[in-house]
């Protein structure tokens, strides 16, 4: 049964399609959900519920792949607490509820791009690799063990980097850039919060146009309880302080408006 929301949010029962372990503790999950999946763009996310009453939160999850004429979403996740760690135990044909989609997702452009990703943040870079009409270089930072790396290939040159050294490079993203003396008009990117300050002053200095998504701890996902706010260079209008909200007002912002 699926209810509407908000202008475009539906909380939906969503069935498991199929569910795999493709790293240790990373976990990718294939949901059938119609509506979710014909509004969703790439950058945005679902929350999942839990169905242990004591967790009343949802877990916010972004979105990796959209299938719309299956009606099914993808999404990567890393086992990092009790929620997540419940549902890595559910199998094909278990139902979630969840409610999507949610955010504000990245702008299409035509800009020969950099996609890049670190850890968590990698997944979805992968629909935006899909949509994204431009020459794409697809660069994924990893601690040591990869993860989708084969399905990028599909869809732009990708360049690895491990701070182990185990796969591609050993160092970060932007170490990787230099290496391979790679140029993009435009950055994409998704990670944790020391990465995207590093390519904020690496795009200021190159004079690039920069988006970024943020992590960020949310609580209701729908912008309401303020919890997951980030500083921002201008007054928000919804606070009048300088904020955003990272669930409604982003997750993705041009890199520029935001603060670290």
């Amino acid at each position: 049964m699926v209810k509407w929301i908000m202008a475009k949010e539906f909380k939906d029962t969503a069935v498991i399609i199929r569910q795999e372990e493709i790293a240790d503790g990373v976990y990718s999950m294939w949901l059938k959900s119609s509506e979710i999946a014909r509004s969703a763009v790439p950058g945005q996310f679902i929350a999942i519920y839990s169905r242990d009453g004591s967790r009343l939160l949802p877990r916010p999850i972004s979105i990796c792949e959209i299938d719309r004429e299956d009606g099914a979403l993808h999404v990567v996740y890393q086992v990092v607490g009790r929620g997540t760690e419940e549902f890595s135990g559910y199998h094909t044909g278990a139902s979630l509820e969840i409610l999507g989609p949610l955010g504000n997702g990245f702008p299409l452009k035509g800009k020969k791009a950099f996609l890049i990703g670190g850890g968590v943040g990698i997944p979805p870079l992968l629909e935006l690799a899909k949509q994204l009409q431009c020459e794409k270089q697809i660069i994924l930072g990893f601690r040591d063990v990869t993860f989708l790396t084969e399905e990028f290939k599909k869809y732009g040159k990708v360049y690895i980097s491990t701070e182990d050294g185990s796969a591609g490079i050993k160092g970060n993203v932007i170490d990787c850039i230099r290496e391979n003396g790679l140029h993009a008009d435009i950055i994409y990117a998704c990670g944790p919060a020391p990465m995207l300050r590093a390519l904020k002053e690496y795009a200021a200095g190159k004079d690039i146009e920069c988006w970024i998504s943020m992590e960020e701890k949310m609580a209701c996902g729908i912008g309401a309880c303020l919890a997951c706010v980030c500083k921002s260079k201008e007054k928000d209008a919804h606070t009048n302080v300088n904020n955003k909200r990272v669930c409604k007002e982003g997750p993705v912002f041009l890199a520029q408006e935001v603060e670290f």
